[in-house]
């Protein structure tokens, strides 16, 4: 799978069901391997107390990559 083919899909939140927002960059380790990834938020999850703009999902954070969506364990 490409990077290109993920961020065409959705990243879901399973402990809330929340839309988190797409891919946008990988963070790639010296040995190749893919480390996390990078997700722009979308506009309902910033909030004004928020310093940025992107959230970084560990892989061991992600649950299931299927079709349409990613499905990710992450507590805001």
């Amino acid at each position: 799978m490409r990077l290109s083919d993920l961020q065409d899909k959705d990243v879901v939140n399973i402990y809330d069901g929340k839309r988190i927002g797409n891919i946008i960059d990988a963070n790639i380790t010296i040995d190749g391997n893919l480390d996390s990834l990078i997700v722009e938020k979308t506009k309902f999850i910033i909030s004004r107390f928020s310093t940025g703009n992107e959230i970084e999902v560990k892989w061991s954070q992600i649950e299931k990559i299927g079709e349409d969506v990613i499905l990710v364990k992450l507590i805001l």
